[in-house]
């Protein structure tokens, strides 16, 4: 990893400033993204939790989906939330939303509730063996439904996964950034 990195916080809609702000604490340089060409200045990827429909439009009218896949290629993307939404291969109840497909998992969107049903609760984070509790915050988060072939679950919260990866990209049901900690960007930046 580099002293430095310049990590990448798609910026359409969303909390891309808690983003921001958790990356700063750790010495990042960050970069809001909100068109392809700046994908070619950053280390790594962030797709912010939001309005996932909000979000999918503005990927397509900017045209980014396919710059987005190219890049995740060769370099870390992480999807929180709305992200992991966009990030999965199948969508249930939303046929309007088109995936990024770069995970093999099916996502229920609203899968823990509307806004009222939101929570916060400790799970649990394996990386390298080694369990740990984390914090963790939903807010109208995405239940992830099957995990495809080539995915690890890295965690669970109320025994449901909550943390899939595939490769370099990383999806988390909830938002790591709301909390104090950062053992999550802390680990993201570990695939660099």
């Amino acid at each position: 990893m580099k002293a430095k990195p310049w990590v990448g916080i798609l910026a359409f809609q969303g909390d891309f400033a808690k983003h921001q702000e958790a990356f700063a604490k750790l010495g990042c340089l960050t970069q809001l993204v909100k068109s392809s060409w700046q994908l070619a200045n950053i280390d790594c990827l962030v797709i912010p939790g939001g309005e996932s429909s909000v979000i999918d439009r503005f990927v397509k009218s900017q045209q980014i989906a396919d710059p987005i896949k190219a890049f995740a290629a060769t370099k870390p993307i992480w999807g929180t939330c709305a992200g992991m939404i966009l990030l999965a291969t199948h969508i249930e109840n939303d046929p309007d939303l088109t995936p990024l497909a770069l995970l093999n998992i099916t996502v229920d969107r609203n899968g823990y509730g509307r806004q009222f049903d939101s929570f916060v609760d400790d799970g649990e984070f394996t990386v390298n063996g080694k369990t740990q509790k984390l914090q963790m915050v939903f807010i109208r988060a995405p239940k992830v439904s099957a995990v495809g072939e080539g995915v690890q679950v890295l965690g669970k919260c109320r025994k449901e996964p909550v943390i899939v990866q595939q490769g370099k990209v990383v999806a988390t049901a909830f938002h790591p950034e709301m909390t104090k900690s950062t053992k999550f960007q802390q680990y993201f930046l570990s695939l660099l």
